[in-house]
């Protein structure tokens, strides 16, 4: 065939899957179907903005021992702590902070870092930190810059560290890394290509040993133990489900599913009952089902001239909303909470109870929300 004609009728195909696709985007076909029985009062939710501090997408939040803070990580690659009226520095994962002054620079992320989960060691004080390019990191309770515990496992380097929980008892810490062919920063491209090199690693803090627990999970994502330390749970966020690995009883050593989700699961954190909080970044719609069912459609995306804005609007279905699960210790679901115009909060990366209240954080907005529980 002559070549001029072959690229004439490329340009024709591609300019015709790209009218239907964005026919259909403007039609909203794309958007997810609404959850039986949730409670759409989230745009209720309270908001602190990080703005002050020159930051953005407040990830995680933790409190200390004594009930300080919040603490979170944001993406010009800083921890903050909330002092009541305003944010202060706390501490950070790279020394290398001359150009780290936006706060928003996804394409200086390996140099200034960014800070993922954050959890407290309720009896040392200490601050551990997932940072998505450096790793495993661990700071005390003066903050300042932290130390490296965890770089590489099994001699490759960590690529995508993303959240962990703490056994206390155990001396022991379990995270994730989400995957080992993309990077935080492209987190897209990792969804729509259906990568499932995602990991749930465990590091023993007397030894230093890290041991890979769990091998080709979708996106390893949020991580939270059960109150009696029996099971711990990992996020896959391509699948859309929580997975459960058994650490103790018959069944140790075992892999269940804990609870199928509406939407993209982000960080998971266990209330004062033992009960589950789930932060979904979105609802699922029709594109995220054929992604994960039909890994060519996600792929074939790509290669069109969609810019990374159009992509994750199409992905969420078009409308910025926000979803709160709680989830029982047997993975019943308990309750749904939503904005689901995204009035007040969106995008949410993370819930967590603390006396009566819920606080959440964003990956992409520059504020947390806070929800009074009825």
């Amino acid at each position: 065939m002559n070549p001029k004609l072959t690229l004439t009728l490329t340009t024709a195909v591609l300019v015709g899957v790209i009218s239907v696709l964005t026919s259909l985007f403007n039609q909203n076909y794309f958007a997810p179907s609404p959850i039986q029985g949730s409670t759409d009062t989230l745009h209720l939710s309270k908001l602190i903005s990080v703005s002050s501090a020159s930051a953005v997408g407040p990830e995680s939040l933790a409190f200390d021992p004594n009930g300080g803070g919040p603490y979170v990580g944001v993406a010009d690659g800083r921890i903050l702590k909330w002092q009541g009226t305003d944010w202060t520095d706390f501490a950070f994962t790279s020394p290398h902070r001359d150009n780290c002054t936006r706060p928003f620079a996804p394409e200086l992320e390996h140099v200034c870092g960014r800070p993922l989960g954050l959890r407290f060691h309720k009896k040392t004080g200490d601050l551990y930190i997932a940072d998505a390019y450096f790793g495993f990191h661990v700071v005390g309770p003066d903050g300042g810059l932290a130390t490296q515990l965890v770089t590489q496992v099994e001699g490759h380097p960590l690529y995508f560290t993303n959240d962990m929980d703490i056994d206390e008892q155990e001396d022991v810490v379990y995270f994730t890394d989400s995957s080992t062919n993309f990077r935080r920063r492209q987190f897209l491209a990792c969804v729509f290509n259906g990568d499932k090199t995602g990991k749930l690693l465990k590091y023993n803090k007397s030894t230093k040993e890290v041991t890979v627990l769990l091998r080709d999970l979708g996106f390893a994502n949020g991580v939270a133990l059960s109150k009696d330390r029996s099971f711990v749970l990992v996020a896959e966020t391509l699948t859309c489900r929580i997975l459960r690995l058994w650490l103790k009883g018959p069944k140790a050593g075992n892999v269940d599913i804990f609870a199928e989700l509406p939407g993209f699961p982000d960080n998971v954190r266990t209330n004062s009952k033992g009960e589950f909080w789930v932060a979904l970044h979105s609802k699922n719609g029709i594109l995220g089902k054929l992604i994960l069912y039909k890994p060519w459609v996600g792929k074939t995306l790509l290669k069109l001239p969609f810019n990374l804005k159009q992509l994750h609007s199409m992905l969420i279905g078009g409308k910025p909303h926000a979803i709160a699960i709680k989830l029982s210790e047997e993975g019943k679901t308990l309750d749904v909470l939503e904005d689901s115009d995204g009035k007040t909060v969106k995008f949410i990366s993370e819930v967590e109870e603390k006396d009566g209240k819920l606080w959440m954080g964003s990956v992409l907005m520059p504020f947390l929300g806070v929800y009074d529980l009825p």
